[in-house]
């Protein structure tokens, strides 16, 4: 722990973050190598989107991003670099919830169906999800991920110190 945070607000505060790296690190590990590992699967999500259309790129979206993903989540996991990895999943959590609110909507109407119904595999690892818990899940992995990048908090029990050594000690 920080020698710093001698409160019981701050040990609190500093033992959520802590678990809220984790939680989101592990989860980013787990989804972006199951995607991995089923390349060509992932690639027919990313078209469904309709979004990139030249086959270069979808291929180095589909190739790259879950390994991408994977290594977030090892970065947060390991604590390090934190604030740039929070960052960035923040960068692509958000557009990544809009194309798949866009996407729900569009079923919804094309299905006739109440919007908690829309049923999809959008593309994150987990399979067919319901919509309204799938945007549950990625406002919370969102707001998660902007506590991390904006706290001081959830430092503790990182490798940073041992890969970058300070002066202080």
């Amino acid at each position: 722990m920080n020698v710093h945070q001698t409160s019981g607000a701050g040990r609190a505060s500093e033992a959520a973050a802590v678990m809220a790296r984790w939680l989101i690190g592990a989860l980013f590990i787990y989804m972006g190598l199951k995607k991995a590992m089923h390349p060509v699967e992932f690639l027919k999500l990313v078209r469904q989107y309709d979004l990139v259309h030249a086959p270069f790129l979808l291929n180095a979206i589909a190739g790259g991003l879950p390994w991408f993903e994977a290594f977030c989540g090892i970065l947060l996991l390991t604590g390090v670099a934190v604030r740039g990895t929070a960052l960035t999943l923040v960068a692509m959590l958000v557009p990544f919830t809009w194309v798949v609110l866009q996407r729900a909507l569009a079923l919804q109407a094309l299905r006739a169906i109440p919007f908690c119904a829309v049923k999809f595999d959008c593309g994150c690892g987990a399979g067919e999800v319901f919509i309204c818990g799938k945007l549950a899940e990625n406002g919370t992995l969102i707001l998660l991920s902007i506590w991390l990048l904006i706290s001081k908090f959830g430092r503790s029990f990182s490798l940073r110190p041992v890969l970058f050594p300070t002066a202080e000690g």
